[in-house]
């Protein structure tokens, strides 16, 4: 079907539906909004914004995942008494599939007096022996940073439903001698065993300005001694929380262990950085004689940098699947409402699905893309779905209102590129009208995707999920997740809708839409 300028076609009325997770980001205490009162939380039901197949706990404010013995396993920074960030322990859930999840009791709480403050962020190793431990931040009652190791009570147990600390801990910690920031070291990566047998596992941290992944060595995962120099460091960019450091095939699509040694690999270094609430990655080579990672292009804090999606995401972990040699990543969708509403939901941190293929007959009038125009967030921002051009804009309006007084916009547009003699595709994730409560963060996302419109059609992929709308571009190369609380657009009283706010026509050559069924989640 064809689109014309100013066209708009109704899918269907969705009936929409549960939250996704992650380790810890900022750590702004409230303290006075903490209880453990029972009443003060909201009923899981009669929750329009509560998420139906995205992970999210029952309730209050959530935040490493692993596969053992046929068991996933997700283990998540959660406040049991209060919605917002504040006694923090480690929450474990289970599953088979990934999708239903069964909760447990807490695997790791405070208790010793090198976590007495928190459990924070961390991740968890498979050893040789097959059992996994886990490397994991506690504020001790100095409330430094220090990192600690736990390990399964009972390893033939599949669920892992009781864990043991190693009555060695704080194992790492600052002291005067190695000139670490107690206020900024945290968040240990999946550690991964090296040709000489030792261990490595890299840690978050900041020196002034200047953000490191700080190297530990160890050859029994309990003894561990702090490398002279970082993995990798760079300056400018302020404390590097929750980092990730992975090895990924040049020559296949599988998944690689962390520990995988061989040819045709590179790595990939993530880190979420504290001040801009994002994730940037770089793609590199590791020199494994030396312990120093040297990314191909340019790191974090420099605009443009890779990251993994361009909307509401923050404090991303993977894990390797040995199960299906496949590397699974895990996001934190945080919230974009205020404190005060995340109390009145009772929970805080996060049903359909639709993939549209658009294709574009005529590109001879396409709007020349100005030099200046290299900031494809603020370009979404100055050109939103109302903004009438030429190639676009052109996608979807989800949770709309019958009146359209609400609707976020997930859409293209294309311009053409004298200096590079090609046609340049911006895809956007407009939340300016997604609600009428103006009290909600609605800011407008937006990146520019590998594609050439000319050769291929342009594919659009939304997960719609009560107050997430996930989008992707060009089958993934772009990735935008925004957080959106309508009023009236809710149950319901949502639409989906195609539209075509450009003068040139679009066609749909490909439309599949579905309705999700809730997951089992806690």
């Amino acid at each position: 079907m064809a689109i014309s300028s100013a066209g708009l076609f109704l899918f269907f009325a969705l009936l929409l539906g549960h939250g996704v997770i992650e380790l810890n980001a900022s750590h702004h205490v409230y303290q006075h909004l903490q209880s453990t009162d029972k009443s003060s939380s909201s009923s899981t039901k009669n929750q329009p914004y509560r998420t139906g197949y995205h992970f999210q706990p029952p309730k209050n404010w959530m935040n490493g995942p692993m596969i053992y013995k046929g068991i996933y396993h997700l283990f998540y920074q959660w406040n049991p008494k209060g919605a917002v960030w504040g006694n923090i322990v480690w929450a474990h859930s289970t599953s088979t599939d990934l999708v239903n999840w069964t909760p447990h009791k807490p695997g790791i709480s405070p208790s010793q007096p090198s976590d007495i403050n928190g459990a924070w962020s961390g991740s968890a190793t498979l050893l040789p022996n097959g059992e996994p431990g886990i490397l994991y931040t506690g504020i001790n009652p100095q409330n430094q940073q220090v990192q600690n190791l736990a390990v399964p009570k009972n390893p033939r147990d599949p669920y892992l439903l009781e864990w043991v600390k190693s009555p060695q801990n704080p194992l790492m910690a600052p002291n005067p001698q190695n000139q670490i920031n107690a206020s900024s070291f945290r968040d240990p990566t999946t550690a991964w065993l090296g040709p000489d047998k030792r261990w490595r596992v890299i840690v978050g941290s900041k020196i002034n300005r200047e953000g490191l992944a700080i190297l530990y060595r160890s050859r029994d995962f309990v003894h561990w001694t702090k490398a002279k120099h970082p993995l990798h460091s760079a300056k400018g960019t302020g404390m590097w929380e929750c980092p990730d450091f992975f090895p990924v095939s040049v020559k296949g699509a599988n998944g690689v262990d962390t520990s995988f040694l061989g040819a045709g690999v590179k790595f990939v270094l993530k880190v979420s950085l504290d001040d801009t609430k994002h994730d940037y990655y770089s793609i590199g080579t590791y020199n494994r004689g030396k312990d120093v990672y040297t990314p191909d292009d340019a790191f974090v804090g420099i605009e443009p940098g890779l990251r993994y999606d361009y909307g509401k995401f923050y404090a991303s972990k993977t894990f390797f699947d040995s199960s299906t040699n496949r590397r699974i990543l895990w996001g934190w969708i945080n919230e974009s409402s205020s404190v005060a509403d995340d109390l009145k939901k009772g929970w805080s941190g996060v049903q359909a699905d639709v993939e549209v293929t658009f294709e574009v007959p005529n590109f001879g009038k396409a709007e020349v893309l100005d030099p200046s125009w290299t900031d494809p967030q603020l370009l979404c921002s100055q050109k939103g779905a109302a903004v009438k051009g030429s190639l676009g804009p052109f996608g979807l309006l989800v949770l709309a209102s019958k009146d359209m007084q609400e609707h976020t916009s997930v859409f293209f547009r294309i311009f053409k590129s004298q200096k590079q003699n090609k046609h340049v595709v911006l895809f956007c994730s407009d939340q300016s009208r997604s609600s009428l409560n103006e009290a909600n963060d609605k800011t407008t996302y937006g990146t520019f995707v590998d594609v050439d419109p000319v050769q291929e059609k342009l594919s659009l992929r939304s997960l719609i999920d009560h107050s997430i709308v996930e989008s992707f571009a060009g089958g993934g190369k772009g990735c935008i997740t925004a957080r959106v609380y309508p009023t009236l657009a809710i149950n319901g009283g949502a639409r989906l809708y195609a539209f075509n706010n450009g003068t040139e026509a679009v066609k749909i050559t490909r439309l599949s839409a579905w309705t999700m069924k809730r997951a089992r989640i806690n």
